[in-house]
């Protein structure tokens, strides 16, 4: 099915655009033309169901209007522009189906294009791979959301952001707000400020954490279980990326029944085949 597609209906006097190549010809009551029409549309649709804008199983009924293929395909010259590829499409209109509208413009996005090359000197190609990502970038506020996020991880020594990563993509997606409710759970749980400014920049996808589930609970763990300090983590801040039930307590538990204590990269870097073999 074309996903959340909910456009008006319209006449079909305007032929849409060829693939890629939007333009409209002149109407005519001939029936060559209609025919002609009619062929175009359907080669239309054939093409989005192709590279799966449509889906390959929708019914006629929720084809979109001639004019509708029309503006969809204007908006894929658009990306493909910006140097995107059809095969990104579908993926893109699955998570925005936004830019299937009749009311998306292009305009709406070009400010985030101009911040990924301005601000974050990013690549043709590193835009492009932060976008597909994260496709909900395309739709955050540059000035009230983007730049500030952006300030915000530069100063915590976060680099190379323009790195089309699946972190660095989803970071830029992060509000300043939040990141700064985890910086200051750091703060509360006896970290100075420069500790936790060092924890974040080494750990930038802690910001991605939730507190409750996540963070506090690891901290609970490692001090009243584990019996380990703090201080371990500004060492190790990546503890908080390990799973508490698949890894920590597991690896903990089978080395506190042999009586061994090792460093906390130790015990979770290490695969298990050489965990497990060296602590049997």
């Amino acid at each position: 099915m074309l996903y959340s597609l909910s456009l008006p209906s319209s006449s079909p006097s305007h032929p849409p655009a060829k693939p890629l190549k939007p333009r409209h010809l002149s109407p005519s009551p001939h029936p060559s033309h209609y025919i002609k029409f009619r062929t175009a549309h359907h080669e239309n649709l054939r093409y989005l169901k192709a590279i799966g804008v449509i889906g390959p199983n929708s019914k006629s009924r929720q084809f979109p209007t001639p004019d509708a293929i029309s503006h969809i395909l204007a908006t894929l010259n658009f990306f493909e522009s910006k140097g995107f590829l059809e095969t990104d499409f579908a993926r893109l209109t699955f998570l925005c189906p936004e830019l299937l509208s009749l009311n998306f413009d292009i305009t709406d996005v070009e400010p985030v294009f101009q911040f990924l090359t301005d601000d974050l000197h990013a690549s043709v190609q590193e835009s492009r791979g932060l976008v597909i990502k994260c496709p909900r970038l395309l739709f955050s506020d540059v000035e009230y959301f983007l730049r500030p996020t952006l300030n915000y991880l530069r100063q915590l020594g976060v680099s190379k952001l323009n790195v089309p990563s699946n972190l660095n993509a989803h970071l830029l997606n992060i509000r300043v707000e939040q990141m700064q409710v985890r910086f200051e759970f750091l703060r509360s749980i006896g970290f100075s400020h420069d500790e936790a400014v060092n924890i974040c920049g080494r750990l930038p996808a802690i910001f991605g954490y939730s507190i409750e589930n996540n963070l506090r609970p690891k901290v609970e763990y490692l001090v009243d279980e584990m019996k380990r300090s703090l201080d371990e983590l500004k060492e190790f801040p990546q503890y908080f990326a390990f799973s508490l039930e698949k890894k920590i307590m597991p690896r903990h538990l089978h080395l506190k029944r042999r009586n061994v204590k090792i460093k906390l990269n130790r015990m979770l870097l290490w695969s298990d085949g050489r965990f497990y073999g060296k602590w049997k």
